[in-house]
This record gives C-alpha cells, structure tokens and sequence, in this order.
C-alpha cells in the first residue's frame, strides 16, 4: 500500500500550534503536531485536509470511535432537557440508569454501588477515601510502574515517570511503592523463567514491607492496573494479581482495580480484573465510559460504600449529558463492540509477531496485550536495551505517514484504537505503522 503524504503539520494546523504556544501552559507540551478538524469512527481530519488512521483514540478514550452517530443524539436529546442540575443535591433518571447498568456489569459477586465523577483521577481520589473510611487504616500500597492521575492523592499513587511527580513533594503521607509483576523485566533482577515460575513482589509485600515499615492491619487498600497502561502495556501474570487477592482477603485489605484505560470493554472483556479470575472490591473507571464525554465511576461492592451522606461530593459528577453519552456508549458495546475489541486485538497482536521476524527493534521487544489495549515494547538488542529515542522517532514518523500512535513505558508503544474500528481500517493503521517503523529504524541506521 502507498502512503499519499502531504505536509504535517499544515499551514493552519501550524497556526493554532503557534497560538497555542502564546497562551496555553506549558505543562501541555511539547505535543504532537497535529490539529483535529473532525473526526469519524476510528479516522480522524486535521485542518489542512490530511487524514489519519486514529489508533490512540484520545487516550483510550473513544470507544464507540469520533462521533458515534447513535451518542451524538443521546448528546443532543440530552442537552435539549437540561445540561446540568447538581446530583449532589437533586435526582435525574439518567444519572440513576448509568448506576444501574454500572452496578449490573461490576465484577463482583455482591450488589454494588456507584459514586459518579468527571474523570479517573476522581474515581481513584474517591476510592482512597473510602478505603480509609470503611477500613478506618490509614496506609496505602501501590505499584512502581503505576499511573493513576495527577491530583495530589492519585499522583501520591503514581509512580509512572519521575516528572509527574518531581516537584510536588510532600505527597499525601501513608502510601507505598512496591514491585508490579513484569516477567520481561522483572525489578528483582531475575530472569524471565524464574520470575514467571515464582513472583517475588508478594514476596516483598509479605517478607520486606509488612515486617519492616506498616503492619498488614494497617492498609486499607492495595491498588494496581490490572493491566499497566502508561507504565508500558504491561499484563502481568495471572498468578500475581490472584496472590494479590488472597493478600487482601486475608489482612482484610481492600483490594481497589483501577479500570480506568482497561475497562468497559476495550480488553474483550468488560474489566481487565476478569482475564485474572479474581474480584476485587472497588473499581475505578473513566476513559471509554462516555466515548469522550467527561464522566468517571466509583463502583464498589455494597457493604464496602458505608460512607455518610456529605462525605464526599461532586458539583459536576454525573453530569447528565455524560450519562446519556455512557447509555448509549455501553449499550453499543455490548451489543458488539467488546466482542471485536478482542477479535481485532487478537489480530493486532499476530500482526505484531509477524513483524519482529524482520525488525530489529522487535525483534526481542515485548508484544503483549488484551483486546484492543496491545503494546509493542522496542529494544535495540538481546539485552533488551529500552530504544526510546527509536520509539519517540516512530510516533514522530507516523504522524508524517497519517497514523495517530502514543507511547507508554519507556520505550513502548501502544495499539489503543476505537472499540468498533474494523479489519480493513486496522490493516491500513499497520502498514503506517510498519512504514513508520522501518524508516525509523533506517534513520537510527538499524536496518
């Protein structure tokens, strides 16, 4: 296939970078060179004309793909009634339907309840106060490798990238940092094998942490991705996050899922929780839940969301035009979307592995991945030396080829797209990416 190029980025999309620049904080940036116009499905337009492949999906975002024309009119059907009226202080039937199917879909045997949000970051803030309410403990484990938001409760639990956190010390006291299972590169110094046949993170829960800084009878929750998103696509093994679950059964710890990226559907299944047979006790979730309308979740079993009324509280959270957008958003996925989330997933990942056979930064990186949350991993070596500068030099390329693409980890990539995009769109998305790869890897002078 060839890959028409025009110039990227255009005059106007040129434009509104400069002037972004002039007035936008600086936090933000650098970004990538591109300007949305609009976009549809899993295909997006920039304001010069150039069209793009969208496997980033604003973040794992977009589940239902750019302007799902079935949540564009619950959008508009919504906003029509009323935009906003506080569910904090007032009742709306939308806000009590999301709950309901929320609570339906959770992955636990219990009833559940629901605390609505705008975002991720507040789930997981709300789920850290109701640990310690229910639990009356103070301390928290999470782990190295994890992101769970930039509030300064969420950012206390992140432990993704040193510039995240740099500069915003003291983070909230009574949370600790433990080893995440990555047989790949296990932070014990063990080789692969041994790391899969024995996991010494819970080791070091049990046997360094709980003997030597917090008692087990101290910690609320323990909380971990069931798949790290920006800590590198990482899916651990199985094992690991069960041992997590009898940790906490066992100290009476709750043990909290953030679901944020890998929830509602995008893995093939409605929680990432559920590819390790295990129920937690609170999940967090955002991201895919409106297909791009700000709306977050707390969903927790029943007896654990004890909490009074006035306890915690949100102005916007549960927004009504968010709750029609996520109606209609889990209603498509469950009538299709999640079934090829893992149908494409599965295909992305053959294709993966077919390329490592003739690609150097493949060839000993990490292809690892559930349904549509797949990750690449590039090395320039045996040694699986991280080629980050590679990897930064791709997402650069793609945009020039017409593919949207995001890294995670060190030197990871990762295949996010749209919960609906379909084969053919997907094999367009990985030719760009084998272009863009190739000539990467060509300029570093590895091919």
């Amino acid at each position: 296939m060839v890959v028409n190029i025009s110039t990227r980025p255009g005059p106007n999309a040129q434009a509104i970078i400069d002037r972004d620049m002039d007035v936008m904080t600086g936090a933000l940036n650098p970004r990538y060179p591109f300007a949305i116009e609009r976009g549809q499905g899993a295909r997006v337009w920039d304001v010069d004309g150039n069209e793009y492949v969208d496997f980033a999906a604003g973040i794992a975002v977009t589940a239902t793909g750019h302007s799902h024309p079935k949540v564009v009119q619950a959008i508009i059907d919504q906003a029509q009634k009323f935009i906003h009226i506080a569910g904090t202080d007032y009742y709306y039937d939308v806000q009590v339907r999301v709950a309901e199917k929320l609570a339906a879909i959770a992955p636990f045997d219990e009833p559940a309840r629901v605390f609505l949000t705008n975002s991720g970051t507040e789930a997981v803030e709300g789920a850290v106060k109701m640990a310690r309410w229910y639990t009356d403990r103070k301390h928290i484990i999470a782990f190295y490798g994890a992101f769970h938001g930039r509030t300064m409760g969420a950012l206390s639990l992140t432990a993704s990238k040193v510039i995240q956190r740099d500069g915003f010390f003291p983070l909230i006291p009574g949370v600790h940092h433990v080893p995440y299972n990555n047989p790949y590169r296990c932070l014990h110094g063990r080789e692969e094998q041994a790391c899969r046949d024995h996991c010494m993170c819970i080791d070091y829960i049990a046997d360094v942490l709980f003997k030597r800084v917090v008692p087990p009878d101290s910690v609320a929750a323990i909380i971990l991705e069931p798949i790290q998103g920006e800590g590198g696509y990482i899916v651990p093994d199985s094992r690991f996050v069960q041992q997590i679950r009898d940790l906490c059964t066992e100290h009476g710890i709750l043990m909290i899922v953030d679901e944020i990226q890998s929830g509602i559907g995008r893995t093939g299944k409605w929680w990432g929780v559920e590819h390790h047979g295990v129920q937690p006790d609170i999940v967090c979730s955002a991201k895919g839940i409106a297909s791009g309308m700000p709306l977050g979740a707390v969903i927790a079993r029943e007896h654990v969301m004890s909490w009074p009324p006035g306890a915690h509280g949100s102005t916007y959270g549960g927004n009504p035009v968010s709750c029609a957008a996520a109606l209609a958003t889990l209603e498509l996925i469950e009538q299709g979307y999640m079934q090829n989330a893992a149908e494409q997933g599965a295909y992305i990942q053959e294709a993966l592995e077919e390329m490592q056979t003739h690609h150097p930064a493949l060839k000993h990186g990490r292809i690892d991945g559930r349904g549509l949350m797949v990750g690449a991993e590039l090395v320039l070596d045996e040694k699986r030396t991280p080629a980050k500068a590679l990897r930064n030099a791709v997402e650069q390329q793609a945009i020039q080829n017409g593919l949207l693409i995001l890294g995670c980890g060190e030197s990871a990539l990762r295949f996010c797209p749209a919960l609906m995009i379909d084969r053919a769109t997907v094999q367009e998305g990985l030719e760009r990416f084998e272009l863009s790869l190739t000539q990467a890897e060509q300029a570093a002078g590895l091919l």
